[in-house]
This record gives C-alpha cells, structure tokens and sequence, in this order.
C-alpha cells in the first residue's frame, strides 16, 4: 500500500509542477493583453482605424485580440447585441485562461488526504509488526513512525506550493478579466458613441 501512495504523490506532484509551469507561462501580461493591442484600441478613433485594429488583433493572437475581434464583426448589429456576444466569448475566454486552476485545486485537497493514508497504512503495518514480533527496541519503532510520518509531510510539501500558485493564478485571471472587459468597453462604446453622432 505503501510504494502505491508514494507512486500516487510523486505522480500528483510531477502533475502539479507541469500545470505550475504551463500557467505561468499561458498568464503572462503580455500574452493575455499584448501592449500592441493596447495601443491599437487606444488609438482606434476613426473609422479608417477598425481596419488597423483588425489587422493588429489578426497578428498577435491572444485573448485580448480574439475578444476585440468578435466585437469588430459585429459593428453593424445594434449595441446591445453586440455587448451580449461579446459577453459569451469573454466567458470562453476566461474559461480558457482558467484551464488547469481546477487541477491545482484538486491537488491541494488530494495530496494531504493521499499523505494521510500513506501514513495510516504504514502505522497499520508498524503496528501489525510489533504484535507479531513484541515491542524489543523502542529506536526501531520510533524510527519506523518517522520513517511513516513521510508520507504526511510528503503531501503537505505538494499541497502548499498548489495552493499558493492557485490563489494566485485565481487572482490573475481575476485581474486580467477586468483589464480585457476595460478595453473592450472602451473600444466598444468609442465606435458606437461615434456612430450615434453620425446619424444625427
């Protein structure tokens, strides 16, 4: 039972390390929001501009570029539609961004209890030992709980690190989201607002 555990904690922990590192990298500023794209929303005033930032978004792909280009298509469709499609696609965004967080997530709850059974198991085999055998040196047996305590500590090492980079990416993800919904309401009430004076 227990090489199974063990075997069990290295997996989770391999897992966890490779989900660390692909987030990371998937959630940097400048992949999610590229500076490129900034500025070409900033500077999107006339119309002649659209096809610019279309061209910009068509470039760098990214979450950002996919979103504005969702709400470039659908320029001639009334506001409020164009606000609700761009809603759906912001939520496939932030679902995309957030892919992996719920493998973090389960780590956090899994390795501790995964610890946990090592440990049980191991004191159930210790102590299965001892009423086979007796109780002949007090160092063996206090040297085969430390040895089983592993396990425990084993999962905590795993859990921890999870937990931190989970809340953290949460927070990102969180922060980003705002950051695109900020732009993209910009962009949005620019061009409409512009086109509003154009009919007057």
């Amino acid at each position: 039972m227990e090489p199974f555990v063990y075997g069990v904690l290295i997996l989770t922990s391999v897992v966890g390390l490779a989900f660390i590192i692909e987030r990371g990298i998937a959630l940097r500023r400048g992949r999610v929001v590229p500076p490129e794209i900034e500025e070409a929303v900033e500077s999107c005033r006339a119309p002649e501009d659209v096809a610019m930032l279309r061209q910009m978004c068509q470039q760098h792909n990214s979450a950002l570029s996919r979103l504005l280009l969702e709400a470039v298509d659908h320029l001639k469709w009334p506001k409020a539609e164009n606000v609700d499609a761009l809603q759906t696609r912001a939520r496939h965004e932030i679902a995309r961004l957030e892919r992996g967080l719920v493998v973090l997530e389960i780590i956090v709850g899994i390795a501790p209890l995964l610890g946990l059974v090592g440990t049980i198991a191991g004191m159930m085999t210790l102590f299965g030992d001892i009423g086979q055998t007796g109780l002949t040196e007090a160092s063996r047996l206090a040297q085969g709980i430390a040895l089983i305590l592993n396990a425990t500590l084993m999962g905590l090492l795993i859990a921890i690190p999870s937990l931190i980079f989970w809340s953290y990416y949460s927070k990102k993800v969180e922060t980003i989201a705002i950051e695109m919904e900020s732009l993209c309401d910009e962009f949005i009430r620019r061009q409409y607002r512009r086109e509003a004076k154009r009919v007057k």
